[in-house]
Formats: C-alpha cells, structure tokens, sequence
C-alpha cells in the first residue's frame, strides 16, 4: 500500500504517523516524498524515495539485505539559534531538580538512530514488531527521540538538547514509514515496552479504536506506566469530517495538542480526539539520522514534549501513580488558550516544582507555588526627608538646651559667690613665662 497523507487515517484498520512535513517553499511535494530540511526553517529539503506500490503491509517488507535509505540529517552548525520551542518552555530551569535520571521513556515509533551523537548509550532496549530491521530507515522515531532525551552539548556548539537529557530510552519500533495497515503492530509495541521497563511511553501515531490497543494501554496502566500520546493531525480536505485519535483518546493517557509560535493552537491539530494539554508542534527543530532536521510540523512532536516533562516528574517523584503525574502536569499548564488546547500549554519548571498535594486533581488544587527559586524580599521603605528634617531639627534643639542647661548649672553659682566680678589669674613666679 502506498504512503499516507501524513497524520491521516487511510481507513478503518490502518493508523498513520501524525507528522505533518514541512518542505522548502521552493520544493513540491511527491507523495512518500520525506524532507530532509536544514533545522533553520527555511533551510531546503531532500527527498527520499517514494516507496514502491504493494499491496502488502510495509512492515512486512524487510529492505534488501537489510538495508534502507535512512535520513542523513544536516550538520549542527546548520542550527543558527536556540530552537524555539526550547525558549518558549524553558525547561532547563528545572534541570537545578531534575534532568530525569531513573526514569525510562520508551519510543513507541519508526525506531531510534543509535548512533546519532546526542542519542549515544541512551538505548538499554530495543523491539521490532516489523521485522525488518531495527534501524530507523524513516527518521520520525529519531526525531521523536532527540526531543525527549537528546544530551546537553551546547559546549560543543550544539543548540539543540532534549527535555530530559538523562533518561535512558527503549527502541519499540512498530512502523517502517508514515503508515500501516497492520493495526496489530501498535499494541504489540506498547505491550512490549510496558512490561520491559518503561516509566512513560511516547506515541506519535494516531489509530483507530481497537480491542488490541484498548487491551495494551490497560496493560500499562497495570504497570504504572504513563502513555503521552499525539492528538493527531488533520489535513485541510478532512477539517470537520475528522474523527477520534487513539490511543490519545482513552482516559488515562496524556493526550498533546500543537501550537505555533504565538501560543495558538495549530490548524492541523484534531479537535475531535479529547485534549489534555499543549505543546510546541510547529517550525520543530530535532535530530534524525546522525544530524538534524527543521521545519517539522505536527502533534508528534508535541508529543514528546510532554513525555519528556513526564519523565522529569517522575525523576522528582518517583512515588507518584501515573495518573498522578498527569495530574501534576494538568495543574500547573499555563492554562487554555482556545478550543482544542485542554489545560494548555506543558510548564516544566512549574510542573516539578510546584507544592502540590499528591492526590490533588485538575480544579480542585488551589494555585500552585514553586517549591524552589528567588524568595522574595521585602525592600526598605522610600525615606521621608520632610518628617526625617524635623525630627533632627527637634532632636538638635533638644540637645542644645540641655548643653544650655548644664552650662549655666555650673556658671550661675560661681558667679553668685563672686558678686558677679571677673575673676583673676593669679600672679606667676619670677622668671617664669605665662606661655
């Protein structure tokens, strides 16, 4: 079966990748085309191969030799700037808490890039429900990967970091490019990484309703494991005929919304599937291959946004229930912005800082305050010259009276006994100066 419109479901048993790519202005787009943008987001794109037609699932078909036309990314020096998104959550400020140490994220996706430089040695698992290969010939886990846990190497000029720099990650791959038609493969993933370890589980893919993914996400329930899912794209053509994206749609999982730039929620974000918060979903810089993508659009990587704050909180709190921890998060969201952002936008410091009681749930909290940060301290008040004049004014009046007092104390008497005379010095020896 050919490639999918991207985030769109293509029918009733099929799921599709939420990504929505962006090209190059100048750039058409082939169907199956994947771009290979620069992370400044006007960078232009390359195009990787559209997939021959078959009427076969596209799990099934193992690349030659086990081989495939992977993404090679740009280099770093291609990333101009800070990220956005990374400014506009500001989640280092937590790292003085927590950097998500202890915590295991796993990667429900295409799979993961092991040798990309700021994924190196984060991989303590891998699964491949397609077997095919375990690398990922189609990027979009890599880049899911890169925005939870890629490492701090801004030393080395490298703007980009991940969320939660320090978690370790498994592989669960169950696609081979933007869809399947194997509805089967999903769960089997989320099953996999829910019994092998996962604190919290990212999925970047919209499905339909099906006894298999409703009996995996009870499987991690079961576990404890908390599942960040992408609401899911909607292409213009679908507006208003688009249905329910799962598993983002069962309760119990934290369901991730896109906005752009301004805070606003992206016209491709689904309304239909129930929101619990939002995250950066446009002009998405990250890694892929073993260098760097931008330009990237679409709920998967607002998605992992919210995985990788999950994971920082569950580094803080390792005591908490999952739903707890989305809990938390619910809580201290900066609040909606419009339909279709839920509690809105992620607010990592907050979200691991804030003084919450364990059990407290969304609108029942009172307002949250930091646990750690400047205190603030009260300034002296502004002097009053006016009252501080007079006072001194009184206080040197005061004082000189009193000097005027004892003087005459001592004077008066003496000069009394006196008759009021002068007084005389009496004479000095012979040959004796005065001086």
């Amino acid at each position: 079966m050919g490639m999918r419109g991207a985030g769109l479901v293509a029918g009733a048993t099929s799921l599709a990748l939420t990504t929505a790519l962006v090209l190059a202005p100048a750039a058409s787009a082939a169907p199956g085309d994947r771009p290979g943008a620069a992370p400044t987001t006007k960078a232009p794109a390359t195009k990787k191969p559209a997939p021959k037609k078959t009427s076969e699932p596209k799990q099934q078909q193992a690349p030659s030799g086990g081989q495939c036309n992977k993404p090679s990314g740009q280099p770093a020096s291609a990333i101009t700037q800070q990220p956005w998104a990374q400014r506009r959550l500001d989640f280092e400020q937590a790292w003085p808490i927590t950097r998500g140490a202890g915590v295991t994220v796993a990667v429900v996706d295409s799979g993961i890039e092991a040798a990309h430089p700021q994924l190196k040695g984060k991989i303590t698992g891998s699964f491949d429900a397609t077997h095919t290969t375990p690398t990922d010939c189609y990027g979009h886990g890599t880049e899911v990967a890169g925005i939870i846990a890629a490492s701090d190497q801004r030393r080395r000029n490298v703007p980009f970091v991940g969320v939660a720099p320090q978690v370790k990650l498994l592989d669960a791959k169950f696609t081979t490019g933007e869809s399947t038609d194997d509805n089967t493969l999903l769960p089997k993933a989320i099953e996999w990484a829910a019994e092998h370890g996962a604190n919290v589980i990212n999925v970047s893919a919209r499905a339909p309703d099906t006894t298999l993914l409703r009996q995996a996400v009870q499987v991690a329930k079961k576990n404890d494991v908390l599942i960040v899912a992408a609401a899911g794209n909607v292409d213009k053509d679908e507006r208003g005929k688009e249905s329910a994206g799962y598993p983002a749609n069962y309760p119990g999982v934290l369901s991730v919304a896109a906005v752009d730039q301004s805070g606003t929620i992206s016209d491709f974000s689904n309304h239909k599937t129930r929101i619990d918060v939002s995250a950066p979903g446009q002009d998405i810089i990250s890694t892929v291959g073993t260098g760097y993508i931008g330009g990237q659009q679409g709920t998967s990587f607002s998605a992992p946004y919210a995985a990788g704050v999950a994971a920082l909180v569950r580094s803080r709190y390792p005591k908490l229930t999952y739903q707890q921890v989305i809990n938390r998060i619910l809580i201290t969201a900066e609040g909606g912005n419009g339909q279709g952002s839920g509690y809105g936008m992620i607010s990592p410091l907050q979200a691991v800082s804030a003084v919450l009681d364990a059990n407290a749930k969304p609108g029942e909290a009172s307002a949250a305050r930091p646990l750690s940060g400047p205190v603030p301290i009260a300034h002296a008040a502004p002097v009053d010259h006016r009252t501080r004049n007079i006072g001194l004014g009184v206080a040197g009046g005061a004082l000189g009276l009193t000097v005027l007092v004892a003087f005459g104390g001592a004077v008066i008497p003496m000069g009394r006994r006196r008759g009021w005379k002068p007084g005389r010095i009496p004479a000095l020896p012979t040959g004796e100066d005065r001086d």
